[in-house]
């Protein structure tokens, strides 16, 4: 299997090194194994020279002048907020590596993308009509430049067609997993835990509300309504009195900006809460329950375990 790993300048140094290592790894348990599979990797770029974020030189082969890989790769950006991801987006490298990239998938390539590659597949309309992920915390960022594309933030790894997309900085190591997958699982769940790479099909549990980018001021009013009313419970009347906007304009801006309903992300804050209390707390589920407005601790452990996967003893686990 030819793979291309295209790497443009100021590319996320863990997000490319991620790629090589898990590919790599892969390479090395093969020859152990004495199997014909191997996966050969180029490093390509479409400039003469590529340095990472941290300032380091990658040494790259010509992407205009090769063949079409069987899969082709898209490491992270170094640049992690909008403004800096924005001016990045508009360079006239990270344009001409989505015309390549989409000539590729043209030709019959599957293409990969991870974090905030996931931003230069989309730039180049590939993904328009897909599901994708990405960086959770630019999730809203995401939707407003791409409203063709169904996301889906709280996946960790999201299969489309022929398009992989994987979320925020270390889901590099899951994209990277997801073609050994594709070619033996068994290897790649060997792979994985020579890695120490554990099974996580959510981002969830790490997302932070209050830390997704956006600067919409009607959902930030909504947000400082919220968070002041979680043991109170929701009330929609109550909400766009508050704010001073309409039942319409506030669930139609949520959905653009967030993804989803103004009592879906009111019941985010609560899970974003209890889960904070859980780990720098000692109060009981029961009390967490109802400071966040649940009647009582059975409910909350429920709702944990469906949004985030964790049952309470891990959320405090972590915690410590």
């Amino acid at each position: 299997m030819l793979i291309y790993i295209l790497a443009l300048n100021d590319v996320f140094d863990t997000g490319l090194t991620s790629l090589l290592d898990v590919i790599g790894t892969a390479n090395e348990l093969i020859q152990q194994e004495q199997s014909s599979l191997r996966f050969e990797v180029r490093l390509v770029g479409v400039r003469r020279q590529v340095h990472t974020a941290q300032g380091l030189t990658v040494p790259v082969l010509s992407a205009t002048k090769l063949p079409r890989p069987d899969v082709v790769l898209m490491p992270a950006l170094g640049a992690k907020m909008p403004i800096p991801l924005a001016a990045a987006l508009a360079r006239r490298d990270v344009r001409e590596a989505g015309t390549l990239i989409k000539k590729w998938a043209q030709e019959g390539a599957a293409v990969g993308a991870a974090c905030t590659g996931t931003f230069v597949l989309a730039e180049s309309g590939v993904l328009d009509g897909q599901t994708a992920t990405t960086s959770w915390w630019l999730s809203s960022l995401f939707r407003q430049r791409y409203p063709r594309v169904s996301l889906d933030e709280s996946r960790m790894l999201v299969n489309s067609t022929c398009f992989t997309t994987a979320g925020a900085a270390l889901a590099h190591l899951d994209l990277g997993l997801s073609i050994v997958r594709s070619q033996s699982p068994k290897l790649a769940a060997l792979c994985a835990r020579y890695l120490l790479v554990e099974s996580r099909t959510s981002q969830a549990v790490f997302v932070i509300p209050d830390h997704i980018a956006h600067t919409d001021p009607i959902v930030e009013r909504f947000e400082a309504w919220a968070r002041n009313r979680l043991a109170l419970g929701f009330s929609m009347n109550a909400a766009v009195t508050t704010i001073g906007t309409s039942e319409r304009t506030l669930v139609r801006r949520m959905q653009t900006i967030l993804g989803k309903s103004p009592l879906a992300y009111f019941q985010d804050l609560r899970v974003e809460r209890a889960v904070h209390l859980l780990q720098t707390s000692d109060e009981s589920v029961e009390r967490i329950a109802g400071l966040v407005g649940y009647g009582d601790g059975t409910t909350l452990r429920t709702l944990l375990r469906r949004k985030l996967g964790k049952g309470v003893r891990e959320l405090r686990d972590r915690g410590t």
